[in-house]
């Protein structure tokens, strides 16, 4: 029964660190995400899906703000040469 349990509570522990970060680039209205594998941090390089262009996008967070239920991550998309803000599901 213990081991039951264990094995429950390993697999839902595992399952949780499966998932992306989910959200929204504020400008467009696309989808994006942020995987699984990438520190979120000021001046840490990241990598992005934008959903609207359907491609990994290599971006450097400029800042990170919680707002509400969300969290607004500033970035500097390095291929466009453009900042992006990108609002980001606060599970």
């Amino acid at each position: 029964m213990i081991k039951c349990f264990a094995l429950a509570i390993g697999l839902l522990l595992g399952a949780s660190d499966a998932y992306a970060w989910d959200g929204t680039d504020t400008t467009t209205g696309e989808s994006v995400e942020i995987g699984k594998g990438n520190l979120v941090r000021t001046g840490r390089d990241i990598e992005i899906f934008d959903g609207g262009a359907g491609e990994y996008r290599d971006v450097t967070v400029e800042s990170i703000r919680r707002h509400g239920s969300t969290v607004e991550v500033e970035v500097y998309d390095n291929e466009s040469g453009e900042y992006r803000t990108l609002e980001m599901e606060d599970d």
